[in-house]
């Protein structure tokens, strides 16, 4: 969960990207703000998700204007969209965002966070070699479960 100031400052961001795309200010845009930001900073959810936890605690907001909203978030560099193998595109808050990488669990979609230093000497010699300014990287790593407790455990 993001402190209330991290919120704040991504809805004034939000508010001065709307104003230069000339788009409406709606209650509801920022709705999606306050609960995208109310995740653990680790969580990534998808609209279907998001649509049915807003909606549980009383707001009225459509599938529509979340997916809209996303999008206008991922494009001012609020949200991050991910899109893991056969998943639907998944979404994780970005202003206090630190440049990780994911597992993803074959068997229990369980979606895991982590990050190598040596991840960024392979991208610095990869730089190197295509002699190229490496500006960003993604990387996906998929594995079979071996967790005792999974739900999806398939033995």
């Amino acid at each position: 969960m993001a402190e209330k100031s991290v919120v704040e400052k991504a809805k004034k961001i939000f508010e001065n990207f709307l104003l230069r795309q000339g788009s409406r200010k709606t209650p509801e845009r920022f709705s999606v703000i306050d609960e995208l930001y109310a995740l653990p900073q680790d969580e990534h959810i998808d609209v279907e998700g998001l649509f049915l936890l807003m909606r549980n605690k009383g707001y009225s907001i459509s599938r529509a204007t979340i997916y809209n909203t996303l999008d206008l978030l991922v494009e001012c560099g609020l949200a991050v969209k991910h899109q893991f193998k056969d998943k639907v595109a998944l979404y994780e808050q970005a202003l206090t965002y630190k440049h990780h990488d994911h597992h993803v669990c074959n068997q229990c979609r369980k979606i895991r966070e982590f990050s190598d230093e040596r991840l960024n000497l392979i991208k610095e010699a990869m730089g190197r070699e295509f002699q190229s300014a490496i500006t960003s990287h993604s990387l996906v790593l998929y594995g079979d479960c071996q967790i005792q407790d999974c739900d999806n455990m398939q033995f």
